[in-house]
């Protein structure tokens, strides 16, 4: 079946237009984080949150857990653009019991390339573990982990945060224990052809739709763009980023990053290089296909690569380069590669929280084929009835069965040239 896509308008806030800063989720809520547990804010998984988190200082938010649900609170810390950061400065997480037994730990950092940019870290029960088995009332314990001076933007030492947690249901009956034993874990070949340009979002809630392919953008030193690969259960992502060639003499180490990480937003790997002036590529480490036993692995990028939904790419260039190479915008390829056999999900029973989290609609795979117009391709914030964590969009994506790529592509730019017709005429 092929599928027409419509133009219809929408407003595209200012606050989410690329440039602008983190794109926060649309309808986020305002939470203090509190000192000590007493008085912690409650967090709900139906809700995005947003907080900060001031310097030498660690806050406590609350959240209620039933037994049988895993939960996943990923906290997202933005710096301010010109803040000061060291390679080991960011954010660690963790999730506890009430009387205090941690369940997990979790930490980010800025890495290499001495930037500040977007870090995530995930707070995590897991059912069936020793610890943190009951239900009741949690604790996440957010802490910055920072050595270095504020910057000018920085005097008072805050970090904005994103917090958005997820719940996962356990399954109706229970399976395999065991991590897949075997997988092609050798690098596939990456995707060859002409770039075609595509722009990232610049938060996880604007991150462009994308697919298989060869994709260019251009990006400043210091910028982050965020995109999203729909990966059903049995597909396997592959990536890297390459860096163009520029004028200039030095070494800058950690110039371009590219960071997966999976649709509850936990880092599933990432990967640097540094730079001289000439192109440079980094490919992150072969992964298996998704698969929910993949949670009893031990490796990070096993054990993450654990449910279907969207995985976000997320490339940043170190404010860095700026000196040595100048301003740029520098030219940035990214090739994605998804192979693997799809398959059907597991028996949950229930549904996760949000509930359309790991899940992969034919909207999702068509918004990463077109280019991801019906996400906000540029970054936009989701139009209404995006629900507050991704989906609604700019365009709409209607099936017809027995209409060709061509017409269809066709159609797409027609509905445009009448959009912009009807707008000059408004204009004048």
């Amino acid at each position: 079946m092929a599928l027409l896509v419509l133009w219809t308008a929408a407003a595209r806030p200012a606050a989410a237009r690329a440039g602008d800063g983190y794109a926060f989720t649309p309808g986020a809520r305002s939470v203090a984080g509190a000192p000590g547990t007493a008085g912690a804010a409650l967090l709900d998984a139906r809700h995005t949150y947003r907080s900060s988190l001031p310097r030498d200082a660690g806050l406590y938010y609350r959240l209620r857990l039933t037994a049988a649900d895993t939960a996943y609170v990923p906290v997202t810390a933005v710096p301010p653009p010109d803040a000061a950061v060291s390679a080991t400065d960011g954010i660690r997480v963790s999730l506890r019991d009430a009387d205090g037994t941690s369940c997990s730990y979790s930490s980010a950092r800025f890495g290499a390339g001495i930037s500040p940019r977007p870090v995530t870290a995930v707070g995590q029960r897991e059912t069936g573990k020793a610890l943190c088995r009951g239900g009741g009332t949690y604790y996440l314990l957010v802490e910055r982990l920072d050595a270095g001076a504020p910057g000018a933007a920085d005097r008072d030492g805050r970090w904005d945060l994103e917090i958005a947690p997820v719940t996962e249901p356990g399954l109706v009956r229970s399976g395999a224990t065991t991590p897949p034993r075997t997988w092609d874990s050798a690098t596939p070949e990456p995707p060859s052809g002409r770039p075609l340009e595509r722009s990232g979002g610049t938060g996880f809630a604007t991150a462009r739709p994308t697919g298989q392919g060869v994709w260019r953008t251009a990006l400043a030193p210091g910028e982050t763009r965020f995109y999203k690969v729909p990966m059903e259960w049995g597909r396997r992502l592959h990536a890297s980023a390459g860096l163009g060639g520029a004028r200039g003499h030095g070494y800058v180490g950690g110039a371009l990053t590219l960071s997966l990480h999976n649709p509850v937003r936990a880092l599933v790997d990432d990967a640097s290089t540094g730079y001289t002036g000439t192109a440079r590529t980094t490919a992150l480490r072969p992964l298996p296909p998704v698969e929910y036993a993949n949670r009893y692995a031990v490796p990070a990028g096993v054990t993450s690569v654990r449910f279907a939904g969207d995985y976000y790419l997320v490339v940043h260039l170190s404010t860095r380069l700026a000196e040595p190479f100048g301003p740029g915008p520098y030219e940035v390829t990214l090739r994605v590669r998804v192979d693997g056999r799809a398959h059907a999900a597991p028996g949950y029973d229930g549904g996760p929280v949000p509930r359309d989290v790991f899940t992969v609609t034919d909207q999702d795979r068509a918004a990463a084929l077109a280019g991801g117009f019906a996400h906000g391709a540029t970054g936009a914030e989701p139009g209404p009835g995006g629900g507050g964590r991704g989906g609604g969009g700019t365009m709409r994506l209607v099936a017809v069965g027995g209409i060709g790529t061509g017409t269809a592509l066709l159609l797409v730019l027609g509905g445009w040239t009448v959009a912009a017709r009807r707008a000059h005429a408004r204009a004048r």
